[in-house]
């Protein structure tokens, strides 16, 4: 029994951390969705699944020594099924893109069920918090300052992130939406790549230099002082 748990266990890490990974700034959000526990449970039963097959035909691929058999089972079910699952028999070209035929389309099809149910899960949630941590914020004052703050403030953010929330800064900067929209636009892609408690954190540290003037932000204006006559 504890090589099948070592062996589901493993399994089921391998589909965490790739899950873990597609949502860094809020890993927790994934404990409530269902969808996202099947796909853990899929990788989980196809190492299972795979060390039930070597024991079925006694497998020991090339083991001779005493204790090692069951050792290497369990080694080859923890990486070999990841690998299994993630092939493709073929590949066909469907709209002048290529598909692959096997088990990795099915794994695909797992992962973007997940993706669909963690995002309803977070969309609802994110927009409530973005825009309470974006109200009064100017985005042509905040298109540059607050996304470079932000980035200084992580250490290890990859070039390939920068360049991509770059690249969809300078769309939302050409966009027609208003001052407030492009702001909260802007808030909700620097979540993606530094989370809710470091963009409020940034947001507040920068508001005097980045708040929208008040005829802009929606905010009442004092009344000018009555001249004498």
């Amino acid at each position: 029994m504890l090589d099948y748990v070592v062996a589901c266990g493993g399994g089921a890490l391998v589909g965490l951390v790739e899950l873990f990974s597609r949502y860094r700034d809020s890993p927790a959000a994934l404990l409530g969705v269902a969808s996202a526990w099947m796909y853990i449970a899929i990788n989980a039963a196809a190492s299972g699944g795979v060390l039930l097959l070597t024991h079925t035909f006694a497998l020991t691929f090339g083991a001779s020594e005493p204790g090692t058999e069951g050792t290497t089972q369990v080694l080859v079910a923890l990486f070999g099924a990841p690998t299994v699952l993630r092939s493709s028999l073929f590949t066909i070209r469907v709209s002048g893109q290529d598909v692959g035929i096997g088990p990795s389309s099915i794994l695909s099809t797992l992962l973007s069920v997940a993706d669909r149910g963690v995002d309803r899960a977070r969309g609802r949630d994110r927009s409530r918090q973005v825009v309470k941590i974006m109200r009064g914020i100017s985005y042509d004052k905040a298109q540059l300052a607050l996304p470079t703050f932000c980035l200084a403030l992580l250490q290890n953010s990859p070039q390939e992130e920068q360049g991509k929330l770059a690249v969809a800064n300078e769309a939302l900067a050409g966009s027609e939406m208003s001052d407030a929209q492009k702001a909260f636009g802007l808030g909700l892609l620097l979540v993606n790549v530094v989370g809710l408690p470091l963009l409020r954190e940034a947001v507040e540290a920068m508001r005097d230099e980045i708040a929208a003037d008040p005829d802009r932000a929606g905010l009442p204006q004092q009344a000018a002082p009555a001249r004498a006559i």
